[in-house]
């Protein structure tokens, strides 16, 4: 496994380096000149000109780039256009409550997709099944931002249950603030996860090895637990690994509607300001975490079952 998860790191490397060329390009097509941003009302062409010459922003895309790449590999990912002070020290600030969010997003569809989805699959054909499949139904055609601004506007607005904005202080305090934000990440994905186990729940039940367990005299918990759930539980590592990637940059709109201070509303502001280096850092941020994810998607296969070989 060790040789494995170094070999995938290995190949991360080019798929980061072709994520940085095509951003760094991509963001210098976008209208507005980030020294004209920066100046404001005293943006006069001799001071725009001078700014220009202190950022290096006159030289050629291909020496600028390489400027970015030779300060890369030395671990440095140059200073804020707009708040003059490192990237790095930006990101270390940004970074936790994202990654504190994505997790917080992803135990809580665990925890609302695998019962109704149980719900469903014992009780199938009838009422419960119905009543589930209709959550989906409805959890699908509404958005995680348009979730987020009902549970902002009834729990945070009109109750005062939730604060309205942050992450709060200490491990309590951050699960207290950004449950409204996760929660509205989660009913986003947990509508697929739901259908997804629970097709995969009554195509298991009605396998071989679960009638011969039964069969045995296995207590009903048992089998369920042991044969049904965790067998079923491959498909949905994969439906919830791919939706965890898509959840990173979906934290983008969610961190600007409840204002956290993680990286997704920092890139939003950064691309308003065209402060190119914290693009670049954000981006790259967001591609180290997806491909991190899926690495442990992968990973998480061995676990659960012993016979998917790792190569």
């Amino acid at each position: 496994m060790a040789a494995y998860v170094l070999r995938r790191i290995v190949h991360m490397i080019p798929v980061l380096l072709f994520i940085s060329i095509f951003v760094f390009l991509l963001v210098r097509l976008v209208p507005g000149d980030p020294a004209a941003i920066m100046l404001g009302p005293r943006a006069t062409p001799e001071n725009i000109a001078r700014m220009h010459a202190e950022l290096r922003l006159d030289d050629p895309l291909w020496v600028q780039y390489g400027s970015f790449l030779g300060n890369l590999l030395r671990g440095d990912l140059g200073d804020s256009i707009r708040k003059r002070e490192p990237v790095t020290d930006v990101l270390l600030t940004r970074v936790p409550p994202t990654i504190f969010l994505v997790l917080y997003a992803a135990v809580l569809s665990v925890f609302i997709s695998v019962p109704l989805a149980t719900w469903a699959a014992t009780h199938r054909g009838r009422w419960a099944d119905q009543l589930v499949r209709g959550f989906t139904i409805v959890s699908l055609a509404m958005p995680a931002y348009w979730i987020g601004m009902m549970l902002l506007q009834i729990f945070a607005v009109k109750w005062r249950v939730f604060p309205v904005s942050g992450w709060g202080e200490g491990f309590a305090g951050h699960l207290h603030a950004l449950f409204l934000p996760a929660l509205s990440l989660a009913l986003a994905i947990s509508s697929i996860l739901v259908r997804g186990l629970r097709s995969s729940l009554i195509e298991t039940m009605d396998a071989d090895h679960v009638r011969t367990a039964r069969a045995k005299g296995l207590p009903n918990g048992r089998v369920f637990g042991w044969h049904v759930l965790r067998n079923s539980a491959l498909s949905t590592v994969t439906i919830l690994g791919v939706n965890l990637a898509f959840l990173v940059g979906g934290t983008t709109i969610i961190e600007t509607i409840f204002s956290v201070p993680g990286i997704g509303q920092l890139i939003v502001r950064s691309i308003f300001d065209r402060d190119y280096p914290v693009i670049m850092g954000v981006t790259l941020v967001f591609g180290v975490l997806v491909l991190v994810i899926n690495l442990l998607t992968d990973l998480s296969y061995a676990v659960l079952d012993p016979r998917v070989s790792l190569s």
